[in-house]
């Protein structure tokens, strides 16, 4: 490889374009990949415009990828030529500390590398998958045991693992009541998960006419969060809430409606500069509810989350779009206007760079 076709900002205020990233051969331990489609995240628009105070420019953003293997490094042995796979949030971690040896490479000490706005070991920069290609190492990658609907499987590496490893973590399935808050990028995902694990599963949602659509995702039942009497009947009878929405909202509404020892978990990641409205303490202390975070999920839980997606027929629900339409897709995204995530097609950025 050397240098190929991407999208990258140069700067918060800026949109995304054409860029040209440089790409390596494989290392002895890598994987070379040819990108077929890459989701669109709603952390990527908070990189592309330095929401977190983070980003280094110019940034090429894309951390949902799936695409074909076209070479491996000579100690490889994972995958091999034409195989099928993913690459999620991380291309790399420190390998040696208490989470990365327990599989959780998502909480390493030390730091995990991002697949994109990440810094590797030699000191390089990490460019994502709004890119024709990417090198990363075999550890890294993940097996697509999906057949087909390959676009709608990218988006599974990222909402997919965000909301699948707090509901395996905290028990959801059989005789558990689940509630999920937000019907978005994320929320679709808990949803269609929470129901396919067995449990009994309640979308909370501003905005009525979402109810239709939330049921047939797979929610049990449709809570109009805006509605202080729909709350009320549900009040102390959750075992677990899944929180995915990323503005920010009262907590407390949601807290109160949990049982005894149970947990609220937050997915959702508000701008720095707007915060979520003050917690009040004693909706936890009075029946020893838990508020809690989860971030992605480890390469082994990841890929036990695709297993589990392809056994039980679950892909996210997409919109395809040009790599050429990403800024008009972040302005969509910004207005809810997707259902449920936008999916790049990485055959029109290729066409385009044989075409100039």
């Amino acid at each position: 490889m050397s240098h190929i076709p991407a999208y990258a900002t140069q700067a918060a205020n800026q949109p995304l374009a054409p860029f040209s990233v440089n790409r390596g051969a494989p290392g002895a331990h890598d994987v070379a990949i040819d990108i077929l489609f890459c989701g669109i995240c709603h952390s990527d628009l908070h990189q592309a415009r330095n929401e977190w105070g983070n980003t280094v420019y110019p940034c090429v953003p894309g951390h949902e990828i799936v695409g074909k293997v076209t070479a491996v490094g000579s100690g490889a042995g994972k995958f091999k030529v034409g195989d099928t796979v993913a690459v999620g949030c991380m291309v790399g971690s420190c390998g040696h500390c208490e989470a990365c040896a327990a599989g959780e490479e998502n909480y390493c000490e030390n730091g995990f590398v991002g697949t994109y706005n990440g810094t590797l070991p030699d000191g390089s920069r990490t460019f994502g998958g709004y890119s024709t290609a990417i090198v990363v190492n075999e550890d890294f990658v993940l097996r697509v045991p999906h057949k087909d609907h390959l676009a709608a499987v990218a988006p599974l590496v990222c909402a997919g693992i965000t909301t699948y490893s707090p509901l395996r973590h905290w028990g959801a399935g059989p005789g558990k009541k689940v509630g999920i808050v937000g019907l978005g990028g994320l929320g679709h995902m808990g949803i269609k998960l929470a129901h396919a694990m067995g449990a009994h599963t309640v979308l909370f949602t501003h905005s009525p006419r979402k109810a239709d659509d939330g049921k047939r995702l797979g929610a049990d039942e449709v809570v109009v969060s805006s509605d202080p009497a729909q709350m009320a009947q549900h009040a102390g009878s959750f075992d677990f809430i899944l929180d995915t929405v990323s503005a920010p909202h009262d907590l407390n509404a949601y807290l109160v409606l949990l049982k005894r020892d149970s947990t609220m978990c937050l997915v959702g990641a508000p701008p720095a500069s707007t915060p979520h409205p003050p917690l009040r303490v004693p909706n936890l202390y009075g029946k020893r509810r838990a508020l809690a975070g989860s971030l992605i999920g480890g390469i082994r839980e990841t890929q036990e989350m695709l297993d589990f997606c392809a056994a039980h027929g679950i892909v996210s629900d997409i919109e395809t779009i040009a790599m050429q339409d990403i800024n008009a897709a972040y302005e969509r995204m910004l207005k809810g206007d997707v259902k449920y995530r936008f999916v790049i097609d990485m055959q029109t950025l290729k066409d385009a760079a044989k075409a100039a």
